[in-house]
């Protein structure tokens, strides 16, 4: 049988919609075959830029942001402060995109994650990490688990752990 004469399924409410966001396109469209063969919904953007837009504009649900931590912007536009979809991190993506749609969940991707993470200033444990390459099965589980888990706050996503703070931290 071909992959196409799967049967529809009859409850669309029932698929939970997950934004992949990557500038490896190739990545991108692994994650969307693996997410959708699992049953899911799958949306795309290869920058935060996009997905930021799509944040806000989407007509239906987002559940779950999978997002790269590294996103560099295309075409090296400058993030401006009147720039309402800026190009930024996976990270200051995840906080804007959980200000625009209230009960979203994340999860974040890196090739190197304790380098990536330090790098950012981002506590372990604060969001779900999936290290790149994964199995597939592995993306699978992470997000079950993830739209299972209750959201995150921001509250909990921006607060610094005592004694780390670095003015540096700050983009501008």
């Amino acid at each position: 049988p071909t992959m196409s004469e799967q049967p529809p399924i009859e409850t669309p409410s029932a698929s939970p919609t997950i934004l992949v966001v990557d500038d490896e396109l190739a990545l991108t469209k692994l994650c969307k075959r693996i997410l959708e063969e699992a049953g899911f919904t799958v949306l795309h953007a290869d920058g935060s830029s996009d997905a930021l837009k799509l944040c806000t504009q989407h007509e239906g649900s987002i559940d779950l942001l999978l997002t790269d931590l590294v996103l560099p912007p295309p075409g090296f536009q400058l993030a401006s402060s009147t720039n309402q979809f800026p190009h930024v991190h996976g990270h200051e993506l995840a906080l804007r995109a959980i200000r625009i749609r209230k009960g979203l969940r994340v999860i974040l991707m890196s090739g190197n994650v304790e380098q990536e993470l330090a790098g950012y200033g981002i506590r372990r444990g604060t969001l779900p990490f999936l290290p790149k390459p994964f199995e597939p099965n592995a993306l699978v589980s992470l997000v079950r688990q993830t739209l299972h888990a209750s959201a995150p706050s921001i509250e909990s996503l921006t607060e610094k752990p005592p004694g780390l703070v670095r003015p540096s931290d700050e983009w501008v």
